[in-house]
């Protein structure tokens, strides 16, 4: 059972891992856009984040509460806290408070996908285990099926060789002289038909 390899281009097997990186810095990019275009000291703009962090809070709790789903559970709350974050980053006005929290929010984001990460790696690991198992049952099975019919094979061969060799040695018995076919018959061997007591041979 062969399967095809399959080689991941480095770039697919580094974007998951710099995805919360990207995702918290694209948010404080745009919300540092947002200061420099109005949002800067604005009650009416932190109310209206601040508004739209609990609503998003309030949607995870209620998902949470009514179907469970922990990944719509987990898309609620990471939204809140985006909103929460573009806030504080476009109402403070300098950048080390933005910095500081996008900081907090990358390591926040980084440890939550780390254990997603754990969870799929397991399951990968779990299945090319499986996989393999199922690999050398089905190669050993395959093996011992080989082995049997070329054993039948030989056992057929040699079979019909000796029955060839036999018929042959009978034959040259035959025409010896002094060859009785009863004395085979005695003898406990099985009478050929061409010797039975009813031919005229």
């Amino acid at each position: 059972m062969n399967e095809p390899i399959v080689a991941r281009h480095w770039l697919a097997e580094a974007l998951p891992k710099a995805a919360p990186a990207i995702a918290t810095t694209t948010v404080l990019a745009l919300a540092r856009i947002w200061n420099a275009n109005g949002a800067e000291h604005s009650v009416g703009n932190a109310a209206l984040m601040t508004a739209l962090s609990l609503g998003a809070a309030a949607a995870g709790v209620v998902a949470g509460n009514a179907t469970g789903d922990s990944v719509l559970v987990g898309t609620a709350f990471a939204a809140s806290g985006a909103l929460a974050f573009a806030g504080v980053a476009g109402y403070a006005d300098g950048l080390p408070l933005p910095l500081l929290l996008w900081s907090l929010v990358t390591a926040g984001a980084y440890g939550l996908a780390a254990r997603y990460w754990r969870t799929d790696r397991r399951e990968t690991v779990a299945h090319e285990r499986e996989t393999s198992a199922r690999r050398e049952e089905y190669g050993h099975i395959e093996r011992v099926e080989t082995l049997r019919a070329t054993t039948q094979i030989e056992v057929a061969r040699t079979g019909a060789a000796y029955a060839e060799q036999l018929a042959q040695a009978l034959v040259t018995r035959a025409t010896l002289p002094g060859f009785d076919p009863a004395a085979l018959e005695r003898a406990g061997l099985p009478s050929l038909p061409a010797f039975d007591r009813g031919d005229d041979l």
